[in-house]
């Protein structure tokens, strides 16, 4: 392909440097030219139509979204390269959340991996799949903190935790872009949606946002800083409103925070229309304004709308907005082309790649699917099964045999057909040497007829031992999917309640996207495995874990509640004044009938739910099993400057080998602000043999006690600490230590 270059008359003595380009392009420009760099255009209908190619034609269209195949992407590309008057090349978007056609386990199951450099391998993969593609940027991580379950947009996140989300979120951006822009294979990360949205009301997606400053900036903000730290080159904004100011028209957070606290200079996107919709929020009484807001905010780009195309232009004429203004907006945008190496290398070349979905792919998603299942009960040690003395198992229920479902949520380019689901391996697995009766007992996840309870229940009788799986079809989590009831949907319950009284052992197999309140069912099975939506090879991952070949590791990166009524619960909350004693506890069943209150009991909890979650943050099963001791803090007290050493021994004095996540907590005992209970600091994860021991070293310094104090500043206070060293965030080694002001 002939690609035109630009001719520079500045500094021409050599290679031209990004600041040349830049600036040669932005002094041809026409204002009309400025603006169509901050439009982004959807580009999903087929065939392209006219109005869109004549827009990248005449330069009123700096990017597009929803193009997805390299003939599709080379074509428009062309047009704007060899047939508009600067060719400037277009930046191509494309949602690739947890894998492009290779598809990995959800976001929130990458979380339960705690493995950072597996989220890096699988973006790794996910970026060079798209980019052969033809796609230059995708709209991931979703580092929003997510403390409620019913919000349908938990699945795309990273989980509860700040520190985890930053970590994970941070690796997901080193995987897509690499060190290099301009290097093979690397695609524009960004990170959303800032900031917030996670906490919206009732778990219902798009509404309102009410967050406190000190928890806006020591938690729903904390991922942001670390993943601008970690180089993300692009942010979206978020859709909700946070305090009365919609995200997209935040300029205290964008020019503020973002660009002036934090230094970040790459380019800030809008949500989907999310301008206009600045209108339908009451800030704004018109596009005109709504364009105005989002501009002096500092939204460089504009997705899917048209409220810069329509108004801009205007407002620049009208001196509401500077032509200096558009420029810095135009910059970012062409800075980034110019990192990617688009004006060298506009168009992709599929054959510089390894195919889609090739082996080393599905190397990574298997690995990613077997970190990513978690086991949550394993009573009578059921799991693992042994394949001596099994003759036959049944395989019950409707998402056994569900290619696309398990997929999960934000998948456009991924196929089913690539798909391995459990009844598939199994059966590869054990085809000819256990035999493998399969019913699924309901159509979906949602169905409520019993009609198939009957061949399910005969399958079970003749088998040894029941694996039933359930869940959530992947429709049923995502944008715009919550759920105010997040038990299993359809009759699943009664289904697993009739398998449970036929007698035999029952290990149960959870997909989901979100996690689900599952107190009715723990009753009605020996084994609980959880395995979100685990993507293209979880079917492989989970009959190797069911049969022992590999020994679950995962550990949850959110809370379980016991209801739908203790949402929002999350380990690390504020300790109140009045924290719940669980001697004090009086149940709602243990209250005399006609008796007038009392002061027993006057704590925060429920009268019938307690104050315990179902699971806790960080809890996760292993076939060993596994002990803490040896405690051991290298000093009481450490200065400003100083680090404490933290050690601790693992032992597993089980029967079988397996994995454990050693994680470490702190508390902040009196601070300026109220601190939470707990805040995980650190991890490690540990393989050890039966009766083998192992060390863990941890090291801490003034800086992991940091936060935003009362004062606005950040940094540590000095005083007392508690520390624990754990398996699970309710529990774990207890130590104290101090630090001091020098």
């Amino acid at each position: 392909m002939n690609t035109p270059t630009l001719t520079l008359t500045a500094n021409s003595a050599g290679p031209p440097s990004a600041e040349d380009l830049v600036d040669v392009l932005l002094s041809k420009m026409t204002l009309e030219e400025k603006i169509g760099q901050l439009q982004q255009v959807d580009a999903s209908a087929d065939p392209l139509p006219d109005h869109l190619i004549e827009g990248v034609r005449a330069g009123r269209i700096g990017s597009v979204i929803n193009l997805a195949n390299t003939d599709a992407c080379n074509r428009l590309q062309r047009v704007a390269v060899e047939e508009s008057r600067l060719s400037i090349p277009l930046l191509m978007g494309r949602d690739v959340i947890h894998g492009f056609r290779t598809i990995f386990p959800i976001p929130l199951g990458q979380a339960a991996a705690w493995n950072p450099e597996l989220v890096r391998k699988a973006a790794r993969i996910a970026a060079l799949e798209a980019r052969s593609q033809g796609i230059h940027w995708t709209f991931a991580p979703m580092i929003d903190i997510s403390r409620d379950p019913r919000w349908g947009r938990i699945a795309e996140s990273f989980g509860e935790d700040s520190h985890l989300t930053g970590l994970l979120g941070s690796a997901m951006v080193e995987g897509f872009q690499t060190a290099d822009l301009s290097g093979h294979g690397a695609i524009l990360a960004c990170a959303k949606h800032f900031v917030g949205y996670g906490a919206s009301e009732s778990g219902r997606d798009y509404s309102a946002t009410n967050i406190p400053a000190n928890e806006l900036r020591n938690v729903y903000l904390e991922p942001f800083r670390k993943v601008v730290e970690a180089g993300a080159a692009t942010l979206m904004t978020s859709f909700s409103d946070l305090d009365g100011i919609p995200a997209t028209a935040n300029g205290a957070l964008l020019n503020g925070v973002l660009r002036g606290d934090w230094g970040f200079d790459g380019l800030v996107v809008s949500d989907w229309n999310a301008i206009n919709e600045l209108i339908v929020h009451g800030l704004c009484e018109d596009s005109r304004s709504a364009a105005t807001e989002a501009a002096l905010a500092g939204v460089d780009m504009e997705m899917a709308g048209d409220a810069y195309a329509s108004n801009l232009a205007k407002l620049v004429e009208e001196r509401v907005l500077s032509v200096s203004q558009i420029d810095a907006m135009v910059v970012r945008v062409l800075r980034l082309k110019q990192k990617l190496g688009l004006f060298e290398r506009p168009y992709t070349d599929p054959a510089g790649f390894d195919p889609l979905v090739s082996d080393k792919a599905l190397d990574v998603a298997y690995q990613a699917a077997l970190e990513s299942l978690v086991l949550l009960k394993n009573d009578g040690a059921v799991l693992p099964l042994r394949v001596a003395g099994l003759g036959s198992i049944a395989v019950i229920g409707p998402l056994a045999d569900a290619p696309h479902e398990q997929m999960g949520t934000w998948v456009f380019d991924g196929q089913k057909t690539d798909t391995a689901t459990p009844l598939q391996a199994l059966r590869r697995q054990f085809g000819g040497k256990i035999d493998v009766n399969y019913a699924p007992g309901l159509d979906t996840s949602r169905s409520r007829s019993h009609a198939l309870f009957g061949e399910a229940e005969t399958a079970v009788r003749n088998s040894d031992v029941a694996l039933v799986f359930l869940g959530e079809e992947s429709i049923l989590s995502g944008e715009a999917h919550s759920r105010a009831d997040i038990t299993l949907p359809g009759a699943q319950s009664e289904l697993l309640a009739r398998i449970r009284a036929l007698g035999k052992p029952v290990v149960t197999v959870v997909l989901a996207g979100r996690p689900l309140v599952l107190s009715e069912n723990l009753p009605h099975t020996d084994s609980l495995l959880y395995a979100w939506h685990p993507g293209t090879m979880g079917g492989p991952a989970i009959a190797a874990v069911l049969f022992g070949d590999e020994a679950p590791r995962g550990k949850l990166p959110v809370t379980f509640p016991k209801s739908v009524g203790q949402i929002p619960i999350y380990y690390n909350h504020k300790n109140t004044g009045r924290p719940p004693n669980p001697s004090e506890m009086i149940l709602i069943d243990d209250i005399e009938v006609g008796a007038r209150q009392t002061s027993l009991g006057m704590s925060a909890f429920y009268l019938d739910d307690g104050s315990e979650p179902l699971f806790p943050f960080g809890f996760g099963l292993s076939y060993g099993k596994f002990e803490l001791g040896g405690l051991e803090l290298s000093q009481q007290i450490i200065g400003l400057c100083d680090r404490l050493k933290v050690r601790a021994t693992v032992r597993n004095t089980g029967a079988c080998s397996g994995f454990e996540t050693v994680q470490l907590y702190i508390r902040d005992i009196a601070g300026s602000l109220t601190r939470p209970v707990k805040e995980l600091k650190a991890f490690k994860r540990v393989s050890l043999q039966p009766g083998q021991s192992g060390l863990v070293e941890f090291d801490l310094g003034a800086a992991d006690l940091s936060f935003y104090r009362r004062d606005g500043s950040f940094g540590p206070e000095p005083g007392k600490f508690c520390l624990w060293v754990a398996t699970r965030s309710d529990g774990g080694l207890k130590a104290e230590f101090s630090l001091s002001a020098q």
